[in-house]
This record gives C-alpha cells, structure tokens and sequence, in this order.
C-alpha cells in the first residue's frame, strides 16, 4: 500500500497523489522545456497561450476568468507575448471596445513544441508501466479530464477549457 492510498480520507489522499503526479510532470516537463527551439515562455504564458488556443478570439476578460488573474496582469501577460510574437489582438467584430485574442504562427508553434516535449517526457515514463496500470491510468485520467472542464466554466456558463473530444481511454 502506498502512502497515498488506505481506508482514511481517501479523498484527501487522492489529491494528494495528483498534487504528487502534477509535480513530477512539472519536473519532467521543466527538463526539456529550456531545449525548445522557440525559447522558454513562463507558466502563466503557456497557460495563456493554451486557453486562446481552444477559445480563438477570446477577450481579456473571458482569459482573465480562464486563467485566474486580474485585468491589468492579464493585459500586461499579453501585451509581453504580442511582444514574444506569441498572440495578435485583433478588433473585435461585434464591439469596438473590446479585442479578440488569437494565436499567432509562432504562438502555434510553440505550443507544438510544447506538447512534443511533454510528450517524449511523459512516453518515457509510460514505457516501463503495466499494462493494468496504463488502463487505469487511462480510465481515471479520462473521468478526471471531464469532471475538471467540467468545474472551469466562465461567468457566462461556457467551457473554458473544451473537453477533448477524442477520450483518453480510448488511445490506451
């Protein structure tokens, strides 16, 4: 039995083993994340940059709610990445006091850098796990990816983060 599971606070134990999880990712994530070509951006950048991704022409506010931070932090993280090359703001077409937010070429390929990193990282590791434990693995991976969009909805009730359409279950 390891430290994270038992018949005492199975839910606190749980988490716990995510937080545990999510920082061994960061590790492993963090190991290739200087060798990219396109540079290093910072957590909040590449948060940033995944939430305009799935939500193209998304204002600085709906990205503020997405991402948790304030107005001005949320502006000023945006104007360092259209500096970067990273984003583009654009008028928005229905209200000429708001922008959309839209991902450039570079922002595109640096996103694609990304998950190339992280996926070479994370095969690696599921390369010397059981079979038994990739399916688990898998199975609540998927519930946890949908209870998760689930829980991040904007004021207006939206997804802020689409589910993935093609379940993580099914690619074990």
């Amino acid at each position: 039995m390891s430290r994270f599971t038992g018949p005492s606070r199975p839910r606190e134990q749980l988490s716990e083993a995510v937080c545990a999880a999510s920082e061994l990712l960061e590790v492993l994530w963090g190991r290739g994340q200087d060798a990219a070509p396109s540079g290093t951006v910072s957590p909040s950048q590449l948060r940033a940059l995944l939430v305009i991704e799935k939500h193209e022409g998304t204002n600085l506010r709906a990205l503020g709610e997405a991402i948790g931070s304030r107005p001005p932090s949320v502006s000023r993280l945006c104007d360092r990445m259209e500096a970067m090359g990273l984003v583009e703001r654009c008028p928005s077409p229905t209200s000429r006091r708001e922008v959309e937010l839209r991902l450039s070429p570079r922002g595109r390929a640096l996103l694609a850098e990304h998950r190339a990193i992280r996926m070479d990282e994370v095969a690696a590791v599921l390369a010397v796990m059981e079979p038994v434990s990739l399916k688990a693995l898998a199975e609540g991976l998927a519930a946890f990816h949908e209870a998760a969009a689930a829980e991040l909805r904007g004021s207006d009730g939206r997804p802020l983060l689409e589910h993935d359409p093609h379940p993580i279950a099914d690619s074990a």
